[in-house]
């Protein structure tokens, strides 16, 4: 994960299997969040709510599975807390709480289920 406040795609492969490694315990968790194929090579960053510092990042990657693939961005390594996951700049797509020694789940609204404000 790489910090800083700007958005842009980049063309990445479909992940390998194992390729994404997770150090939870503690306060340590970490967050997927689930998108459509639509946003690959995307960065969706997330910052931790109350934060005033630089955004964190992850580009949306094809993950295949068993049953075919899926598309998502992991976070590895989070301190536990609640995080805003921006849909833009300016505008938050929603708000995930990470717990330490778990993996946190968001799935990426539609833009017609995007919060208003």
């Amino acid at each position: 994960m790489a910090e800083h406040s700007h958005s842009h795609a980049h063309a990445y492969g479909p992940t390998g299997s194992g390729s994404v490694m997770l150090n939870l315990g503690g306060d340590t968790g970490a967050l997927i969040v689930y998108t459509g194929r639509q946003l690959l090579g995307r960065e969706i960053e997330i910052s931790r709510v109350g934060d005033v510092g630089p955004r964190t990042h992850a580009a949306v990657r094809e993950r295949p599975v068993q049953d075919g693939t899926f598309h998502s961005v992991v976070y590895a390594d989070l301190p536990a807390g609640t995080y805003t996951v921006w849909w833009d700049d300016e505008r938050p797509a929603g708000t995930v709480v990470v717990a330490g020694g778990s993996v946190a789940e968001f799935t990426w609204p539609t833009s017609a289920s995007l919060p208003v404000g």
